[in-house]
Order: C-alpha cells, then sequence, then structure tokens
C-alpha cells in the first residue's frame, strides 16, 4: 500500500456527493463537503492525447470515487483526486502555528545540509542559511539538479522540503525512504493537512485552505497563478 492509497482508505466513512470541480491554469479545485485545493499538472509533451474520464459527469459521482483519480497515471486526474481528498479534510485551527514553510525551514535549516524537492520562491533565502542546499527539480531551473538524483542527496540531508505535488506524480514514497530519519516538510497547495500523515515520518505539513469559496475560484476560473489567488489562507501544522 502506498501512503495516497492509505489516505483514501482513511477517509472512508466521510463521503459527500461532488458539487462542484474546476480546473484552471494552475490550480484545481474541488467542492464535496468542505472545498479543497491542488495543482494542476498536466502532460506537457501532449497535453491533448488524453482526457479526464467522465469528463462533465464528475459532479454525478462521491467524493471518494473522484478521490480514487488521485492514483491515476493521468496527471491531470490526479490533480482533480488530490482536490478531491482535500476538500473531505477538516482542519483544526488548535493544530495551526503562525509559521509558514519557509520560515521553519530557514531556522531548522541554519547551518545544515538541505534539500528542496521544488523550486520554491524562499529558495534564495534559504541558500543563505543552510550549510549547502539542493534543490531537485523533474524541469530544473538554472543551479537545481534533475529530480532523479534525490536518492542520491537526500540521504545526505538534515533537512529535507518536498512538494506536494509528489502526491501527483507519484513520487512520495520513494522521496519519503530516501529522507528517512530527516526532520521533513510538506511544502504547497496540494499538501494534505491532515495529523495523518505525521505517520509517516513527516514532521510539517505547510498548505492552503479555502475561507471564499467565491473568491477562490473566480480567480482559479481567470488563470490565477499561485500567488494571485484570493479567498485561500496558507496554513501550517506540525507535529506535536
Amino acid at each position: 500500500m502506498s501512503i495516497l492509497s492509505d489516505l483514501i482508505a482513511h477517509l472512508h466513512g466521510k463521503d459527500h456527493p461532488v458539487k462542484e470541480v474546476l480546473t484552471g491554469a494552475y490550480w484545481t479545485g474541488v467542492v464535496s463537503g468542505g472545498c479543497g485545493l491542488a495543482s494542476t499538472f498536466r502532460h506537457e509533451e501532449h497535453p491533448h492525447r488524453q482526457g479526464v474520464r467522465d469528463v462533465g459527469r464528475l459532479t454525478e459521482k462521491t467524493v471518494l470515487e473522484l478521490a480514487e483519480y488521485a492514483l491515476s497515471d493521468y496527471a491531470m486526474e490526479a490533480s482533480i483526486g488530490m482536490a478531491a481528498i482535500n476538500s473531505l479534510l477538516e482542519v483544526d485551527e488548535k493544530r495551526w502555528v503562525e509559521k509558514n514553510a519557509s520560515q521553519i525551514l530557514l531556522e531548522k535549516g541554519e547551518g545544515k545540509d538541505v534539500a528542496i524537492v521544488g523550486h520554491f520562491p524562499f529558495i534564495p533565502d534559504l541558500r543563505k542559511k543552510a550549510r549547502n542546499l539542493w534543490v531537485l527539480e523533474q524541469r530544473p531551473q538554472e543551479g537545481d539538479l534533475s529530480s532523479e538524483e534525490a536518492k542520491n542527496i537526500l540521504p545526505r540531508c538534515e533537512v529535507v522540503g518536498i512538494t506536494g505535488t509528489a502526491f501527483i506524480n507519484h513520487t512520495l514514497d520513494d522521496l519519503l525512504t530516501w529522507a528517512k530519519g530527516k526532520y521533513i516538510l510538506l511544502i504547497g497547495p496540494t499538501t494534505p493537512l491532515t495529523p495523518f500523515l505525521f505517520n509517516y515520518g513527516i514532521h510539517v505539513l505547510s498548505g492552503t485552505i479555502v475561507v471564499d469559496k467565491v473568491e477562490a475560484f473566480k480567480c482559479i476560473s481567470q488563470g490565477a497563478t499561485f500567488r494571485e489567488v484570493r479567498g485561500v489562507s496558507r496554513v501550517t501544522m506540525v507535529k506535536e
């Protein structure tokens, strides 16, 4: 069983009808019991080769049926599935902390060997603090390493940040194996904000919740990037 399969199984008994599905250029949203978001992924090389199963009829499903899409090898379906999962999570405000992932990384990573899977805006600041910083990306930018180097880099580090989109491309299980015993943060809007994930060696969950669905979906439908979406709050949970 993968961590994703375990998470879906953990949500059984919490089913709801799917009320709305919105797939934008950068964000995907699903409304069921609550409103959940995830990053929008698609096949960059062949974007028109495959379509979403049952497109136009997704609101006829239950949210747990839609959550199964997260297991799909088609990235667009997996994005929808992760948003469906996040729509079922009830985030306990008592578990929030007033720090975002970048602040925690700057504190925990100072003077240490750090790896970040995914390229985030805080990378330049973290590079000034860490003893060594490796950034691993599927589409590397200048100074990044290929994500294929993760198996060699993560075991050498003390602090590891992983993008929540590792759920979408199904790399999370391997990444957690290579980072076992390290201080691990799961970062980004796809990250499921549930303490259930702390059972898998993760110490910090930093994600996004919707506080104004109408405003958020208006922005998403108009092509808003991650930073441009309004009606959301960034939330961080730390393992007790």
